[in-house]
């Protein structure tokens, strides 16, 4: 939802007539301007924290409270109104079926060709790792909108990452705290070239106390978010986005004592996966990605979530 969010979550929140929020923040990468945001829906709002509630978006109905107890509640008030439930049921299929449309309409695509596409990456990470129940947590950047747009997420409590603050450099300090509270699981940082060399240093300790994270660079040579917009909306006036100087990330990897692989083809993704997936150790592997692909959707800035570019 909201500045890289699919077509069908953009557009069902703009529709809406009710809106019903738990935790959220309704910040403003999802909002886009607040007065046009879901600008026919009754809000509500759940939270256990007061100060959240209206902060930014103003609700019809505040519920201050531990989301459990309120779900409860929600459920044992809907159980005794059954006439309010059928009510609401009238058009709950043609709803669902314009949820259906919106999702056919615009589905996450990409055209994988003789250059490894980052999606494609996030996509074998997704298949190779699905009955692992992996923790992943991510950089900031493309890396990051191409993690949570392609990965295939079935448990709760798997995702880490930096939503608000944006902080680059994020991805493998998180991934290492996971890794110690559960050292029985498969602990992986999706990064791109230019956040990981944020706090690279810290592959040092990952090594020194043996933790088995797996970094799985997305390498396209950019910083490739400032990149896409100075692209879409500075008429192509580059400016500090290139990292045609990156260090060899492998050689980074061995020289901290973590083993480091590369994929250059597609062809290789798969199997250099395994490999890393399959390592008792701590891995970093440097796929070298296509270097001009942009992640779609975008909401630009000043526009309403629903005035998305496609392509």
């Amino acid at each position: 939802l909201g500045m890289h969010g699919t077509y069908r979550a953009n557009m069902a929140v703009t529709e809406s007539d009710v809106l019903v929020a738990f935790g959220a923040r309704f910040d403003d990468r999802v909002t886009g301007p607040i007065d046009k945001f879901a600008p026919d829906a009754k809000i509500i709002h759940v939270d256990i924290d007061p100060t959240s509630i209206s902060k930014n978006v103003e609700v019809d109905i505040p519920i201050v409270g531990d989301l459990l107890d309120v779900l409860q509640k929600m459920i044992a008030v809907l159980q005794v109104s059954t006439e309010k439930v059928e009510l609401c049921a009238v058009g709950h299929d043609s709803w669902l079926s314009q949820i259906a449309r919106w999702r056919d309409l615009h589905k996450l695509s990409y055209v994988q060709d003789d250059v490894i596409k980052p999606q494609f990456v996030v996509e074998k990470i997704s298949e190779l790792t699905k009955s692992d129940n992996p923790i992943i947590s991510t950089e900031v950047g493309q890396n990051q909108m191409w993690a949570a747009q392609f990965f295939t997420f079935t448990k709760p409590r798997s995702w880490l990452t930096s939503g608000g603050l944006g902080t680059m450099g994020y991805g493998l300090p998180a991934a290492m705290g996971a890794q110690v509270a559960f050292p029985g699981r498969l602990v992986i940082d999706i990064a791109g070239d230019g956040s990981i060399q944020m706090n690279s240093q810290e592959l040092a300790t990952v090594v020194q106390y043996n933790l088995p994270v797996k970094v799985i660079i997305l390498n396209n040579g950019y910083l490739g978010m400032v990149r896409q917009w100075q692209e879409l909306f500075f008429d192509k006036h580059y400016s500090s986005t290139q990292m045609s100087h990156a260090p060899d990330f492998v050689k980074l990897a061995e020289a901290y004592g973590a083993l480091g692989l590369r994929a250059r083809t597609p062809a290789e993704v798969e199997l250099v996966l395994q490999q890393a997936f399959s390592h008792p150790g701590p891995v970093v592997v440097d796929v070298v990605v296509a270097g001009g692909e942009n992640v779609y959707p975008m909401v630009p800035a000043g526009e309403a979530i629903s005035k998305m570019l496609l392509v």
